[in-house]
């Protein structure tokens, strides 16, 4: 039985239907609670449920947003981004930057069903100070493409022998400005989705090599919190994780235990990653780059490219499938 919190609204699920209703009558005995049924709704995120799989949404949420940002009618796009995009902070300042940072930042809590819009969102999120015209309509882009994806969400199905997989890549030198890399990751748990990111690294990395280096080792890192996690729960897959990445050179430095020269310089805390891999507790690979799926969070990426990525991450528009009974109940005090 697992137990989620959030000031008073809790999530509730569990394999024996009777404790889970012990377990309720004997909480209502201490707080006033209140049984709305199978989860359907929990803090923006809609839950649909299907034979054996979960889609999770926030069409509600982003409907919102294209309300607040009168978009609602806005002729929709194909990628967030337009390819090869550039962002610099030199531009004729937005007039209203107030208006700006309330839909970015709407836009942040709406990635944590739409990876696909994070790298998006992470780029225009680097101007908050000073927008310029050019970062709204880039903004502007973000929201018709939303228009056209709004019944868009993330797949969860039920795997026989789940196992961890993740992505690891970075866009050398990306900024134009600071020549900082732009690093991504994504890690999967039996095909489905559980974790990702879209990060500007915070130091310049002297070739691609070393950017792509500082990027397994912070995928590492969140692959080890997430085998902890699942250990916890009593689901950790047998096997040992595995990292993907599409740079041959990166990948030799992740299995070679000599130091070399020119790799001195980075940051002690980055070589743990040799040591996991000596010990057998992380598998690195290399991925040829036309499956590397964490593209998507390191650069704008052409159309075809861009929904190959997205269905590689499972998301889409809902499943039609019938329901299914034994759902998690949503509590609230």
């Amino acid at each position: 039985m697992y137990l989620l919190v959030y000031v008073d609204d809790l999530i509730l699920t569990g394999n024996q239907e009777h404790v889970i209703k012990a377990f309720t009558t004997r909480l209502n005995k201490e707080f006033a609670i209140k049984d709305l049924g199978e989860l359907n709704y929990f803090l923006g995120l809609e839950v649909t449920h299907t034979n054996n799989e979960l889609f999770l949404n926030q069409s509600k949420y982003a409907r919102e947003i294209l309300e607040r940002a009168k978009m609602l009618n806005a002729k929709p796009t194909h990628t967030p981004l337009s390819a090869n995009v550039s962002f610099t902070t030199t531009g004729e300042p937005y007039s209203d930057p107030t208006h700006y940072r309330s839909i970015v930042g709407a836009l942040q809590y709406l990635t944590i069903t739409r990876p696909d819009i994070s790298y998006a969102v992470n780029q225009v999120s680097q101007f908050l100070h000073a927008p310029t015209n050019f970062h709204y309509q880039e903004v502007k882009r973000i929201l018709r493409y939303l228009n056209g994806t709004l019944t868009f969400g993330l797949t969860f199905s039920k795997q026989t022998q789940p196992s961890l997989l993740g992505y690891s890549d970075a866009d050398w030198a990306r900024c134009l400005e600071t020549r900082r890399s732009t690093y991504g990751y994504s890690i999967f748990l039996g095909g489905n989705l559980v974790s990702w990111s879209a990060k500007k690294q915070p130091t310049v990395s002297r070739s691609s090599c070393e950017s792509e280096y500082r990027a397994i080792a912070n995928t590492a890192a969140e692959l080890i919190w997430l085998t902890h996690l699942l250990q916890e729960l009593h689901a950790l897959p047998p096997d040992r994780p595995t990292l993907l990445c599409d740079n041959r050179s990166a990948i030799f430095l992740t299995q070679n235990p000599i130091a070399h020269k020119r790799v001195k310089h980075i940051e002690l805390d980055y070589h743990f990653l040799r040591e996991l891999v000596s010990a057998g507790k992380l598998h690195t690979r290399f991925v040829p780059t036309t499956l590397q799926v964490a593209d998507i969070f390191t650069k704008s990426l052409p159309r075809p490219q861009f929904e190959f990525f997205r269905k590689m991450l499972r998301l889409g528009p809902p499943p039609s499938r019938l329901r299914e009974d034994n759902k998690p109940h949503t509590l609230q005090l």
